[in-house]
């Protein structure tokens, strides 16, 4: 590790206005990402921006239609969340299953959102439930924050503050998970709504996706048979030392069909 300064702001404003007044400065929340590249020195930040202690990211409430998590929640709290649990199951059951316990304990849903690993739980969470992505400027729709592979639609100087999750009819993610790693392989979110069904794939490609085959199958049977009955392309799928792209495609509807009965359980 190098020498750079810490600050700790307790505002969300103020945690920006610093962070824009030096261009190399980075946000902090769990570190999960941003600690191990700079102790690999494939990140030399000047100074640390700790955004973890803004009483109003680290809330979580749940009115009418909507359950929303302030960025800086670790994994474990949205887990163990009585709200979450009870209004969408399927999201506090994701964030128990992410990594492990240390993991869960120091990961945000801010920070890894923002990171946009490609094998990331969250992202599927967020595209399936078609949540809104709150920043310190602007409401993000799910379906244009995610661009590519660690690549989003924030500004370098963007914050995330919270994240807007619409409540589902049924709703839950499954994964096929590298063992080593913990990361998805392959992940799939199903989300099922009056207005239809959003199945996001994380884990499988450079960048989470939706899945439109699925979407249409199961919008006109929300089952599992329908689920196993789509075949996906294998093309623009990852293919690499932990599994072909060929493999990816079939574990898709497989997961799929998995997420439906984890979903139908709660």
């Amino acid at each position: 590790m190098y020498t750079f300064d810490y600050q700790r702001p307790d505002e969300a404003d103020a945690a920006v206005k610093t962070l824009t007044a030096n261009g190399d400065a980075k946000f902090l929340a769990g570190g999960q990402s941003l600690l191990p590249t700079m102790r690999l020195r494939l990140a030399q930040p000047s100074a640390l921006i700790d955004v973890t202690r803004i009483a109003s990211m680290r809330q979580i409430s749940v009115s009418g239609d909507t359950v929303t998590i302030g960025g800086a929640v670790c994994h474990a709290l949205v887990a163990a969340n009585a709200d979450v649990q009870k209004a969408l199951p399927g999201l506090a059951d994701l964030a128990g299953r992410i990594g492990d316990r240390q993991v869960r304990e120091r990961g945000t849903i801010g920070g890894s959102l923002a990171n946009d690993d490609p094998a990331a739980c969250y992202p599927s969470a967020v595209l399936a439930l078609n949540a809104t992505v709150v920043t310190d400027r602007r409401r993000i729709a799910a379906d244009d924050f995610f661009l590519g592979m660690y690549e989003t639609a924030l500004e370098p100087d963007e914050l995330i503050t919270a994240v807007e999750f619409p409540l589902a009819e049924r709703a839950a993610y499954e994964k096929f998970r590298n063992p080593a790693s913990h990361f998805a392989l392959v992940g799939v979110f199903v989300a099922k709504r009056a207005d239809g069904v959003r199945v996001a794939v994380t884990g499988a490609a450079p960048s989470v996706f939706r899945a439109k085959e699925l979407e249409a199958a199961l919008s006109k049977d929300f089952s599992v048979a329908s689920a196993r009955s789509v075949t996906m392309s294998p093309d623009g799928l990852n293919d690499d030392m932990h599994a072909s792209a060929v493999y990816r495609a079939h574990l898709i509807p497989v997961l799929a069909g998995r997420a439906i009965e984890r979903a139908n359980a709660f």
